[in-house]
């Protein structure tokens, strides 16, 4: 297999560094009860499967193994709290159709969209499955569709460019004029909109924190705040140590997007990216009144680098929540004065778009890592012996790393998988272009999208 030519550690000793500090509150986690005191991995034991990373892929992961493997333990190790890092951090967006962030409006050839909505579907009715197996509600996990949004003549040719190309692929949707986007937004800004129905949209903390309880049992064991600080041979297998604790076993699915890199795999082959999020405090029922819309609505930029918006109304109450800007840092932290300055650049595209909320203040602002490669490919497949990634997700953690958590349960357990031939099928992660230069010319690159894309930004 061609991971295997990636694997430069194959059978020898990992010293995984700690994990990055992730910048700003999980604030969806924020929003909901405080959960019950972490249970830590403390003692030297033993288990069939471990699967490192309690995110999407992780869970996914873990479920699919319960079902194939009934009888076997299953460990499933966080290194933070569950809802802490990027999965609690997500847009929560679980989008059905093609969505390259990487490309001008989202789209590719025919042939491949065809495959990746197919693939991105089998992954949302899993996590369907999952939510009504552990009893979520709607504000957790709804598949209701959203809106890509335009506020330029450019934006909205890339609405009717990308309907064009839903037409040949036989997708359903519905062009919006601005009349239809003000009454449902309440907001002026936008000129036009495309509705596709077959996203789900999370309450991301919500979701993962609901699926890591459900999974929680005798044979599936969580544990939090524990993270895996070395990976040794063991006998035909491996052991996973953690500050205080260890785990052999004889598999491992390392369901870590891009921290993957820490682990000794596709080093120089995935960029490691911060998008950023802001988080208005809960409306009053004046300002809920003033604003106008519908409570609930879900928006993400024609253009890629443009602004998400969403409108949530449950648990912590009626908010709007803003995201945009990238930034390229290797390093997976985000220096303290360029999070102040996009925190800056958030208010002032709240204000272009809510001008009748003047004065709205953001309760929350954070970032959350995301994972590219130069290809838009998946770090998927067997590493080592015994050792499977469910990485790199390409900015669209929500439904590929559900893809690849349970495609890399359905490979380590050797299940005939269609989704796995289709995820073999793929090329490696290429080389990041740039070498030691690759943070600067990435940042430019970003940069000058940003400001291409500066009235839908």
């Amino acid at each position: 297999m061609t991971l295997y030519r990636l694997a430069k550690q194959a059978r020898a000793r990992i010293d995984v560094p700690p994990l990055p500090r992730d910048p700003g509150p999980a604030a969806w986690n924020a929003l909901l009860p405080p959960p019950e005191p972490a249970i830590e991995l403390s003692e030297n034991t033993s288990a069939d499967w471990l699967v490192v990373g309690a995110g999407f892929a992780g869970l996914a992961a873990a479920k699919r193994l319960s079902q194939f493997r009934p009888e076997d333990r299953i460990v499933l190790l966080e290194g933070k709290r569950v809802a802490e890092g990027p999965g609690g951090r997500n847009s929560g967006f679980m989008i059905d159709l093609p969505h390259d962030l990487q490309s001008e409006d989202y789209a590719g050839s025919l042939e491949a969209d065809r495959k990746q909505t197919w693939a991105n579907r089998l992954a949302i009715d899993f996590a369907a499955q999952m939510a009504a197996d552990a009893g979520l509600s709607r504000e957790a996990f709804d598949r209701c569709g959203k809106i890509n949004g335009a506020a330029t003549d450019k934006g909205h040719q890339h609405n009717l460019d990308y309907a064009t190309h839903l037409s040949s692929l036989g997708e359903p949707h519905e062009l919006l004029d601005a009349d239809a986007m003000r009454a449902k937004t309440g907001s002026d800004y936008y000129t036009s909109g495309l509705f596709t129905p077959g996203t789900a949209m999370l309450q991301p903390a919500m979701y993962v924190r609901g699926l890591a309880q459900a999974l929680s049992s005798n044979r599936v064991r969580v544990y939090e705040n524990s993270p895996v600080t070395a990976l040794a041979p063991e006998g035909s297998g491996w052991r996973a140590s953690t500050p205080v604790g260890s785990i052999t076993t004889p598999r491992i699915i390392l369901a870590v997007n891009g921290l993957i890199n820490d682990f000794g795999f596709f080093k120089g082959r995935l960029m490691h990216v911060f998008t950023y999020g802001s988080m208005t405090r809960a409306m009053t029922a004046e300002e809920v009144e003033r604003l106008g819309g519908d409570p609930i609505w879900h928006l993400t930029p024609a253009d890629p680098v443009g602004t998400t918006v969403r409108r949530v109304s449950g648990t912590g109450g009626d908010r709007l929540i803003v995201r945009n800007r990238f930034s390229f840092d290797p390093g997976k932290e985000v220096p303290e004065r360029r999070f102040a300055n996009i925190g800056r650049d958030h208010d002032r595209v709240f204000r272009a778009r809510f001008p009748n909320l003047a004065g709205m203040e953001m309760e929350y602002r954070w970032g959350g890592r995301l994972c590219l490669s130069p290809n838009n490919v998946g770090a998927f497949g067997e590493v080592a012996p015994g050792l499977f990634s469910a990485c790199c997700q390409n900015g669209l953690g929500a439904a590929k790393g559900t893809m690849h958590g349970m495609a890399a349960a359905e490979l380590a357990a050797a299940t005939q998988s269609d989704l796995v031939d289709y995820l073999l099928t793929e090329a490696a992660p290429q080389r990041v272009p740039g070498g030691p230069f690759a943070e600067i010319g990435g940042n430019v690159v970003l940069k000058w999208k940003e400001f291409q894309a500066r009235q839908e930004f």
